[in-house]
């Protein structure tokens, strides 16, 4: 018997470890046609580069940034779209998901009876949504090069921001997934996220809204995703995109904090 149990409690030991056990988990119940579904969230943001960034940018022409100089319009959109795309790439894996492992398939209860804490379930399933993102990005990444909207070595630059971004949302994600009380609420999510990527510089500068929606647009998450991406993909980077990343860090730890503390709460009654 104890020869049995004692590889079992080592292999969990630390909190890495245990958490690790949690997205070895999900890779493990893998299904053959889980590729569509990653094939379905990676190919939204390239029908919007190539029908309004490509389509709709022959129209508008070059598009003049803050410090006057002029670039194309699917260079202006294509860092915006990662941006976006990492985003959905996270919320989509802690959201939907993480709600019915949660709340009706009882996953976690189950979790709980090895020496798995609820916040190593949250750090796995985040985890999880990362690696998803982490595809979407890199995807979306080799078809801007392969398109001439940014470099090489811009391209490399703006993948760890895309992971940032991919953690800032999967955290936030994980929260409202605690929030929220049935499936019902998910319309509310959905439209909340789509808010997000209409209005956060994705298709026009913040400079085009009135100024007082400007000012609520900019102190959105995806909005400082998309400043970041955009200044990494097409310059300068400046004391701004250290904001946007200590924005995107703190919203990280206090979703993370936010979710740990709900989950325990929930699942430790």
């Amino acid at each position: 018997m104890v020869t049995l149990v004692l590889p079992r409690l080592i292999s969990f030991e630390g909190t890495g470890r245990r958490a690790a056990s949690v997205t070895e988990r999900n890779i493990a119940c893998l299904r053959s046609t889980y590729w569509i579904v990653l094939l379905s969230g990676f190919l939204e943001p390239v029908l919007y580069l190539f029908s309004i960034g490509v389509g709709v940018g022959g129209l508008i022409g070059d598009l003049a940034l803050g410090d006057g100089r002029l670039v194309g319009y699917a260079e202006f959109v294509a860092p915006a779209m990662l941006a976006a795309s990492a985003m959905t790439g996270a919320l989509s894996e802690t959201t939907f998901n993480f709600f019915g492992k949660m709340k009706f398939m009882r996953l976690y209860e189950g979790i709980l009876a090895t020496p798995v804490r609820p916040i190593e379930i949250a750090l796995g399933e985040l985890a999880w949504a990362m690696a998803r993102g982490v595809l979407y990005s890199a995807a979306f990444l080799a078809i801007m090069v392969a398109m001439d909207l940014t470099s090489p070595a811009r391209a490399l630059a703006m993948l760890p921001a895309a992971i940032l971004i991919g953690f800032a949302f999967g955290a936030l994600g994980m929260t409202i997934s605690t929030l929220i009380r049935s499936w019902q609420e998910f319309d509310l999510i959905a439209n909340g996220q789509f808010a997000l990527f209409l209005f956060s510089g994705t298709f026009a500068p913040a400079t085009a809204y009135p100024q007082w929606l400007r000012w609520v647009v900019e102190v959105t998450p995806l909005y400082r995703s998309v400043d970041l991406t955009r200044a990494l993909s097409l310059g300068p980077v400046g004391w701004v995109q250290a904001l946007d990343v200590l924005y995107l860090v703190v919203l990280f730890a206090v979703g993370l904090s936010i979710a740990g503390r709900r989950m325990t709460g929930m699942l430790c009654k």
